[in-house]
């Protein structure tokens, strides 16, 4: 094995603890078994309940807040692998293109 397979995958081992370990670490008690509505359109005069925002927080129940603040560590991850798909797609059809 060469050295560049070998840091490949290393890199590729380390992408995987991390976010394997990302989602071992998330609180899996607040999933529900039934469907939940969740706000997720600003208040209207209609309904003011359906408000994301309270007091200039996000309420805990609404879905940027369960993306971004309960599991944003497993976006960084996915991210990066998805940014090295792109890259790789790019390398094989650069390669496709010169032969």
């Amino acid at each position: 094995m060469s050295k560049r397979s070998s840091k490949g995958l290393v890199v590729v081992g380390i992408l995987l603890v991390v976010l394997i370990g990302g989602i071992f670490v998330s609180n899996i008690e607040t999933n529900y078994d039934e469907p939940q509505g969740l706000p997720t359109f600003a208040g209207t005069e209609h309904d003011p309940d359906q408000d994301i925002f309270d007091g200039g927080e996000l309420k805990e129940n609404s879905l940027p807040y369960a993306v971004f603040e309960e599991y944003g560590f497993v976006l960084i991850p996915l991210a990066l692998l998805m940014f090295g798909a792109m890259v790789g797609g790019v390398v094989i059809s650069k390669e496709e293109v010169e032969e």
